[in-house]
């Protein structure tokens, strides 16, 4: 009888010792942030083009029976696109921290959305505190070189430790008004 054999492949591994220069960097000043900055413009209709960096434009549009053109996701898909990178690298980090390589790593967002208020043009009467995401889910496939109770403890860690699911669960102060 031929002898079977497991091949794993794991997924590219981030630079272990930077991370842990990172955390030392956060551990010595916790009151420490970044600012991210964007620059969004209306190309017309509700197509936008938000520019990060040296990046390619980030698109966002509206569906067609949102009256957009649905050539791009959508405001809130962008918001759980931004959830879903978040909790990957904070995945993929604490893995990488407790020296657990991953093989997989998909997730899954899904959250329910309502425009009843037609983005105040008109429509429902609503306050801010009733309008947005009202439940958000998501599923996470994590395969790696540990036990299923270690990989659940690591994407439950992940979850409390990032910033955009906590941007999420937590009140932030937001502005917006007119440049000068």
């Amino acid at each position: 009888m031929p002898e079977t054999s497991t091949v794993t492949t794991y997924l590219r591994p981030i630079d272990r010792d930077g991370l842990l220069k990172f955390a030392e960097k956060g551990k010595a000043n916790p009151d420490n942030f970044g600012t991210n900055k964007v620059h969004t413009v209306t190309e017309g209709q509700y197509r936008t083009l938000s520019y990060v960096g040296d990046h390619a434009p980030v698109v966002v549009d509206e569906p067609l029976h949102l009256f957009g053109q649905n050539t791009a996701p959508a405001p809130g898909e962008i918001v759980l696109s931004a959830l879903g990178g978040c909790l990957a690298v904070g995945i993929t980090a604490v893995a990488t921290y407790r020296q657990v390589k991953l093989s997989k790593l998909e997730l899954w967002l899904e959250g329910d959305i309502g425009n009843t208020a037609a983005w105040g043009a008109g429509g429902a009467d609503r306050k801010p505190e009733e309008m947005g995401f009202k439940q958000v889910r998501v599923r996470v496939n994590v395969e790696g070189d540990a036990p299923r109770a270690v990989l659940d403890e690591i994407v439950a860690h992940a979850n409390t430790f990032s910033p955009v699911a906590n941007t999420l669960r937590n009140p932030v102060p937001l502005t917006v008004s007119l440049t000068d």
